[in-house]
């Protein structure tokens, strides 16, 4: 339990429940209660590090790990400035060697290494690329703005096709009721026999259900008004699978020399008792695809292989 145990305070997830963890920029946590105490004065520093800090710094802990909270901080922060696309560099390999620069500043960060010097790194980038940086901000506000509006329709489409099933529900259960109602005074007022008149309900019932079964479909409705296909589209397009019409694939089985005594196949190895005095595979093992009685298999043929061989030497 001294994972989830507040630094200062030592209390536990155990002894409260309720207990709410904060975590500061340099992802050191504390409890709320603890946060609360260190500002009383108004200000306070890290008691693990002993930075300065601020009391809008801290933040609700989503992860239970306070490094992982603190890498997902300073990954966002980062992303906010290095927001390039693929689209603005000329040849993919600059675009990775760009995403491999993020991760580095980013790791530097988290692990406290080199920090000045990468600050220093982030702030030239700044300086070197402010107008890149804000149109991309401007270009990312627009497509979530998109998107957002995108799923506002979908939702309203959504609340109007559950309106529509209630209005059926309503509707069915409407004409059940009239039909009661029919055969109740069919059997009170008709001079007819009541076996028949069950009978005929019965069957018209069951002939109104089967058009309802057997009524087509809606047709499934795949794009919006503006002809915008439901769900967020990616921007890749991918050329189409050329065709072939040549000969199609065969498999031929690989034969070669063994140069020596034939090696047992694979099910002689299980038979023959060949894995006797071998330990089996564990179940890791046997997830990655290794299985015992093929690695003896492979032994067995490497032993055997080249025992026939005999060295010839040229005359001249």
């Amino acid at each position: 339990m001294d994972d989830f145990a507040c630094p200062r305070c030592r209390t536990t997830k155990f002894q409260n429940p309720s207990l709410k963890m904060m975590v500061n920029v340099c992802g050191h946590g504390l409890c709320e209660s603890c946060v609360d105490l260190l500002f009383l004065k108004g200000s306070g520093s890290c008691p693990d590090c002993k930075i300065p800090l601020r009391r809008n710094n801290f933040r609700v802990q989503l992860f239970e790990d306070a490094s992982v909270e603190k890498e997902v901080d300073i990954r966002k922060r980062v992303l906010r400035d290095f927001n390039k696309k693929e689209e603005d560099f000329a040849t993919l390999n600059e675009y990775n060697d760009y995403l491999e620069e993020i991760e580095t500043i980013i790791y530097n960060l988290t692990n406290n290494i080199d920090v000045i010097n990468t600050n220093k790194r982030i702030e030239q980038y700044k300086k070197d690329n402010r107008e890149l940086i804000q149109k991309n901000k401007g270009r990312l506000g627009r497509e979530e703005y998109e998107l957002e509006e995108l799923l506002e329709i979908e939702k309203q489409m959504n609340v109007a096709r559950k309106h529509e099933i209630l209005l059926e529900e309503t509707e069915t259960k409407k004409k059940r009721i009239k039909r009661k109602e029919a055969l109740i005074d069919e059997l009170m007022f008709s001079n007819s026999d009541a076996k028949n008149i069950v009978e005929s309900f019965a069957q018209q019932a069951k002939e109104e259900e089967e058009e309802e079964i057997n009524k087509p479909l809606p047709t499934k409705i795949t794009k919006f008004s503006s002809g915008i296909e439901f769900g967020r589209q990616s921007q890749i397009t991918f050329l189409p699978v050329p065709t072939d019409d040549g000969p199609l694939y065969c498999y031929t089985p690989v034969v070669f020399d063994p140069d020596g005594p034939s090696p047992p196949v694979n099910e002689e190895v299980v038979q023959n008792g060949f894995m006797n005095h071998i330990r089996c595979e564990t179940e890791q093992e046997r997830a990655g695809g290794f299985k015992t009685n093929i690695a003896c298999l492979r032994a067995l043929q490497e032993s055997m292989m080249g025992l026939y061989h005999t060295s010839r030497k040229l005359i001249v």
